[in-house]
């Protein structure tokens, strides 16, 4: 199936928003694209949610969409799930929690606080997420993969 048999399009007005119209010529502005599941199966299970919350479109699988408007959507998702990838533990302050760690991640340095280590979760992919103080997310997509004392400093708290 492509974007052609589906009975809507999917474009940005002149703010940057997207407008969704559908089959029955309505316009919605300001839709959200919103993953089922954003981690275990980023690709599958998307819905075009309108400003107050209600589910406009749903879309099984991206490979229903045209290339234009994954470009979109994911252009849009991506601004939306911000979540650096750690590549690196440079440093950790201190082996209980709340602890300063400095990273190094896929978009640079940074340090943030890490309250406690049920902010630290376990994926079904083996990979972690980990949740700052200020709730932005980081991942770690293979801790395994990580250097020896990178790892050593992980195994610390979880």
């Amino acid at each position: 199936m492509n974007n052609l048999a589906m009975p809507w399009t999917l474009q940005r007005d002149a703010f940057g928003r997207l407008l969704l119209t559908l089959a029955d010529a309505s316009v919605h502005v300001g839709v959200v694209p919103v993953r089922a599941f954003p981690l275990a199966a980023p690709l599958e299970a998307l819905s075009l949610m309108s400003t107050e919350g209600h589910e406009l479109v749903f879309v099984d699988h991206w490979d229903a969409l045209d290339a234009d408007t994954r470009a979109l959507l994911a252009d849009e998702l991506a601004a939306r799930e911000f979540a650096p990838l750690i590549e690196r533990l440079v440093a950790v302050s201190t082996f209980s929690t709340p602890s300063i760690w400095d990273v190094e991640t896929d978009r640079g340095a940074t340090r943030f606080t890490l309250k406690g280590e049920d902010d630290i979760r376990r994926l079904p992919d083996r990979s972690l997420l980990i949740a700052d103080s200020h709730g932005v997310m980081y991942r770690i997509a293979a801790p395994a993969a990580l250097d020896r004392a990178s790892r050593r400093l992980l195994d610390r708290f979880l």
